[in-house]
């Protein structure tokens, strides 16, 4: 399946992508992709280094007529996100992915695709082997655990890079170029309760909202995608009020950074109040599909019956974890004032998981903007714990501010204009990049961003368009070649 991308111009970066995929990957299980990039490396005869947390530095000379350059440090993520549809037999921890051209895109059989920040990846493996690409002395690094932590970036020791210039491969808009990013912090709201035996006369379902599109919970905020999340506390949220519905069990999203895709729940009405129980939530049902049908075509929900569970919640935390998923932000909070069209603050509620006494509510709140960002986190705190919640912050990793006076961003943005006959478009994005935190230990590095076109990153729907690669792939070559004297 994979050969038809090996096929792919430009060969050389889509073979090292298709090498790249055949390595399992998944955030926070890095080891094999380490030491497939070790020996990488070590192959070529370069200087490889691994550092106490697991990235990875390579590092090439430069060719001959360039040695008088800034050294330019190359940086992408070995992680992935590893997401899958429910009806796709596959595991992250054993399998390489499974590739197809579809078009002008390439995607992948059922999961997500990896192109982000694989293609980067590859784009800087290929320019290691080359021995055909002009380039400047490079320092190529592997940082891991982007997706779930940055804990990569965070644990690089200043003194490591001597490079002047980083170049991050991790943008996904091939028009773009990128001048900074938002920060983030992880939000878990807690808390213990009470089961209740089953009273007799109640007839049990199961409750499935699937076929969502998902999508980046930075990148895409802003598209009014489905929240798997919060259509079932809505449909929970009716059936409570209007027929006494009891929870059981919720299982709902998978990961902080991907804006949840499915939800399933396990709920029990009155016998008596089923028949109308039914008609109702399958009213809603429709209401809900036919708001969301424009973003979200494919939105399946189902109600079947099930057997009858041994417990249920207890009525009066359920009425209080149904209220506060209502009340607490979801979405976009805030839009920036200095730069138009961007998204200064979000929230996406990515993970609700309830049963065995136990109801955990998972957050990643995003912004460019320090104080926003925690009022933002106040907002949630406060409100999860008026129902008596235990509310726990966490990785914690700081935006990336906007220097329109980068030199770098001046050469970027005039060979962009060169090579395209149009001008690019300089912007910050409302998703993480790790530039923020390492320029934190190494302040003096002239930081930029860009990358090819990918559409649908952290969901199964995942692409990555062979045109636009084409277009990055000279765009990279252009900039090595002309990067500035020391």
């Amino acid at each position: 399946m994979n050969s038809e991308i090996r096929a792919l111009e430009p060969k050389r970066l889509w073979n090292k992508f298709a090498d790249l995929n055949e390595v399992p990957r998944p955030s926070k299980k890095e080891e094999r992709v380490i030491a497939f990039m070790k020996d990488f490396g070590a192959s070529l005869g370069l200087i490889t280094e691994v550092d106490k947390v697991g990235n990875v530095l390579i590092k090439k000379p430069a060719t001959a007529g360039l040695e008088n350059r800034k050294t330019v440090v190359m940086q992408s993520h070995l992680d992935m996100v590893h997401q899958k549809n429910a009806d796709t037999d596959f595991d992250f921890d054993t399998q390489g992915i499974e590739m197809y051209v579809d078009g002008d895109w390439v995607r992948a059989n059922g999961t997500t695709l990896g192109a982000d920040n694989g293609l980067g990846v590859a784009t800087i493996m290929a320019i290691l082997e080359a021995t055909d690409i002009a380039h400047p002395a490079l320092e190529a690094l592997f940082t891991i655990d982007e997706e779930t932590g940055m804990t990569g970036a965070m644990g690089l020791e200043g003194g490591w890079l001597q490079g002047d210039i980083l170049l991050n491969l991790d943008t996904e808009e091939d028009d773009e170029i990128g001048v900074g990013c938002a920060g983030g912090i992880d939000v878990t709201a807690k808390r213990t309760y009470r089961e209740e035996p089953i009273e007799q006369g109640k007839k049990a379902y199961v409750i499935s909202v699937t076929g969502l599109n998902g999508g980046h919970s930075g990148m895409d905020i802003h598209k009014g995608l489905g929240n798997a999340n919060r259509i079932m506390n809505r449909l929970l949220f009716d059936g409570f009020e209007n027929f006494g519905l009891q929870i059981s069990e919720i299982k709902g999203g998978s990961l902080r950074n991907a804006i949840p895709r499915e939800s399933f729940a396990n709920i029990v009405v009155d016998t008596v109040q089923a028949e109308a129980f039914e008609f109702e939530l399958n009213e809603l049902i429709k209401t809900i599909k036919n708001e969301l049908s424009t973003v979200d075509p494919n939105l399946s929900i189902e109600i079947k019956e099930t057997n009858l569970p041994e417990k249920v919640m207890e009525l009066g935390v359920q009425e209080g974890m149904l209220k506060a998923l209502y009340a607490a932000h979801n979405g976009v909070y805030k839009m920036s004032a200095s730069i138009s069209d961007l998204v200064e603050t979000s929230n996406n509620i990515s993970k609700v998981t309830i049963g065995n006494g136990e109801v955990t509510i998972e957050c990643l709140t995003r912004s460019s903007v320090e104080s926003s960002k925690q009022d933002l986190v106040n907002k949630l705190r406060a409100t999860f714990e008026l129902i008596g919640c235990e509310v726990i912050t966490g990785g914690d990793y700081p935006g990336w501010a906007p220097n329109m006076n980068s030199s770098i961003l001046k050469v970027l943005d005039e060979l962009y204009q060169k090579l395209n006959g149009e001008k690019a478009h300089v912007a910050a994005c409302h998703a993480g990049l790790e530039c923020g935190i390492l320029g934190q230990n190494y302040p003096n590095m002239d930081m930029i961003s860009f990358g090819p076109t990918i559409l649908g990153a952290h969901s199964p729907d995942e692409r990555a368009s062979i045109s636009s690669v084409q277009k990055y792939w000279k765009f990279v070559k252009e900039i090595l070649a002309n990067i500035p004297l020391q």
